[in-house]
């Protein structure tokens, strides 16, 4: 018989940001219209050296969570970000910088990527980068506060870098007002229904949680999804050579810098997220190339640093088969585990909390919900991954990681989309992108991957208009960036204003 009554229980197991972050949105969104939220969490695994990096969506999700951002930044000690500096430290490719924000503006019309293309054919030595509004005062060490002109201009985005543990700490904090039951628990074991749907969790032998739906925001453990309902994992480790991550902590610099570096050096690639407090510091490697010991050596080297509060652990890229399988949805780690590049982590668990809203069950019978919370999930992982693929593929860099990366398979969708603009400077669009085309171009064209043309409208542009359209464009942005605050002053602004 099929069960029409609602869903007004959910129980969310899991740790730390997976947790918290699941839990707010959901009681934020769905306490108002009856659905009672049980938070169990579990032993944390953050360490002080970790710094949670995010893509610009999240200050909207932030938004609806009634999250204020002067006080996020002041009390995570944290600090803005318009997007990341690739450093090749062997000098073989340029620096390029991979903005949170809109390249140029369209040249009577036409797209400005195919404009410029032609543009450096004839002559033109401006770099991509040097079109981007938040490319352009990141690297000045500006704050960029948007307005109507710079509305007009494109896309001004930004994401964060936040003590992860002050972050989580932040979060469960909000959790505990939504009047939700939380408990801590150290052990869990599930009990199952009769048709083998996850009827209750017992936490450490003595309290029974029942619920109609459950979430499971247990990281890479995945006790619910996995342990329990048997559901596998799809491995993606034939697109990826990444297999060890160390993180780490490093000194704050004297002045906050708005965007992540990534430096690549030949057996790895180190990334630096500055904040007010610290440099959260994460080097990338393969353990058939390098030890932990000269991970550490390594990464000392290229971030020139010294390194506090180390730790190594394993990264296995793979998706859940399913990950949303019987009365329980799999969120974070529990779903995905995605490469290291491109700060993905944050963004990916976002996505899955954001559908699970979108998609939230009518009533306990909730088979077309699910079928279509697995398909667009899969497609949105599957998007990121590509990206993240691309990187390897495509970069130069000298080094037998790199090349051991070079050789690696690619996805098809990728192909595709490699073939396509290297043919003409197009991005092939597909569903359910995270990246959108500029981020596309800004790293084909940052690893040197340069299209033989551009779509033929574009010659009916004469190169005069093409050097006014670009005089006016570059005394915009330079023009604009020299009006902003330094980031360094923002942030010192914002954080006496949240305590004020």
């Amino acid at each position: 018989m099929t069960d029409h009554r609602p869903v007004s229980r959910v129980v969310v197991i899991g740790r730390d940001a997976d947790l918290w972050l699941c839990v707010n949105a959901i009681g934020r969104a769905l306490g108002p219209v009856g659905v009672n939220v049980v938070a169990i969490e579990l032993p944390t695994r953050l360490q002080p050296s970790h710094v949670s990096a995010s893509l610009p969506p999240l200050e909207a999700f932030h938004a609806k969570l009634q999250i204020t951002e002067s006080s996020l930044i002041r009390l995570t000690g944290g600090s803005f970000s318009f997007g990341q500096n690739f450093v090749a430290l062997s000098g073989r490719m340029p620096s390029f910088f991979h903005a949170w924000g809109a390249y140029g503006a369209p040249v009577e019309g036409s797209a400005f990527y195919p404009c410029w293309l032609k543009a450096t054919r004839q002559g033109l030595n401006v770099s991509f980068q040097n079109f981007c509004l938040t490319a352009v005062a990141a690297q000045n060490g500006r704050m960029l506060l948007p307005d109507e002109a710079t509305s007009a201009f494109g896309r001004t985005d930004y994401g964060y870098h936040l003590q992860t543990m002050a972050y989580v700490g932040y979060l469960k904090s909000l959790s505990a007002t939504l009047g939700g039951k939380i408990y801590e628990a150290q052990n869990v074991s599930v009990e199952r229904g009769e048709d083998g749907s996850i009827a209750a969790l017992l936490i450490d032998g003595w309290l029974r949680v029942e619920g109609q739906l459950f979430v499971d925001a247990t990281g890479e453990d995945a006790i619910l999804i996995g342990r329990t309902l048997g559901v596998p994992c799809d491995s993606w480790r034939e697109y990826f050579g990444v297999d060890r991550v160390l993180s780490a902590r490093a000194p704050a610099f004297t002045s906050t810098p708005p965007f992540a570096e990534i430096r690549a050096a030949r057996v790895g690639w180190t990334a630096l997220h500055p904040n007010q407090v610290a440099t959260g510091v994460v080097h990338a490697y393969s353990s058939n190339l390098l030890s932990d010991e000269a991970a550490l050596d390594s990464a000392i080297a290229t971030s020139g640093a010294k390194l506090a509060e180390v730790s190594c652990h394993s990264v296995n890229p793979c998706i859940r088969s399913r990950v949303w399988e019987r009365n329980c949805v799999a969120v974070g780690g529990s779903a995905c585990t995605l490469d290291p590049i491109h700060d993905v982590e944050l963004h990916a668990l976002q996505l899955g909390i954001v559908h699970l809203l979108s998609l939230f069950p009518v009533s306990q019978q909730f088979t077309a919900e699910r079928a279509e919370y697995n398909r667009i999930m899969r497609s949105y992982y599957e998007r990121i991954r590509d990206f993240q693929c691309a990187f390897y593929a495509l970069a130069s860099f000298d080094g037998d990681f790199w090349q051991q990366n070079r050789d690696l398979a690619l996805p098809e969708p990728l192909s595709h989309k490699i073939a396509t603009f290297r043919a003409r400077g197009d991005i092939a669009p597909m569903e359910d992108e995270t990246f959108s085309p500029d981020s596309w171009q800004a790293m084909f064209t940052g690893l040197g991957v340069m299209p033989e043309s551009w779509p033929p409208a574009i010659d009916r542009i004469s190169p005069d208009r093409f050097k006014e359209a670009f005089r006016r464009t570059l005394e915009f942005i330079k023009g604009k960036v020299l009006e902003q605050p330094t980031h360094e002053a923002y942030l010192a602004d914002l954080c006496r204003s949240s305590t004020a």
